[in-house]
């Protein structure tokens, strides 16, 4: 007796939704922020990249920045590396900026949630 075989149901394409959303500063840097938590240095420079073309291209980006294209390909690539000062540049050409603030700390929010329950 054969099986029938299960086929995945096709999966939209969502880079040209995502591109579109990420063309709004509020929401590229929400999405930043999250990829950014991961950690994961691939999924950053992949975010950046994303950010990136939404704003017009990495070539755009990379005349905004004062960068060279070819030094904000690699930049942005699996593999980049990028120098703080290349990294304020890329987000400063995107409309956003890099900024730091204090960890939560897990007693803390427990704490919080316990109070607000």
């Amino acid at each position: 007796m054969r099986r029938k075989s299960r086929i995945a149901a096709p999966s939209l394409p969502y880079e040209d939704w995502l591109l579109e959303r990420l063309k709004n500063p509020t929401e590229a840097a929400a999405y930043l922020e999250a990829v950014i938590e991961e950690g994961d240095q691939a999924a950053i420079m992949l975010a950046l990249r994303q950010v990136a073309q939404a704003q017009g291209g990495v070539a755009v980006v990379a005349r905004r920045a004062k960068l060279t294209r070819e030094a904000t390909y690699k930049m942005l690539s699996k593999a980049g590396n990028p120098e703080l000062r290349s990294l304020t540049a890329v987000l400063a050409a995107t409309g956003l900026r890099l900024a730091v603030k204090p960890l939560e700390k897990r007693q803390q929010k427990a704490t919080a949630l316990k109070l607000a329950a």
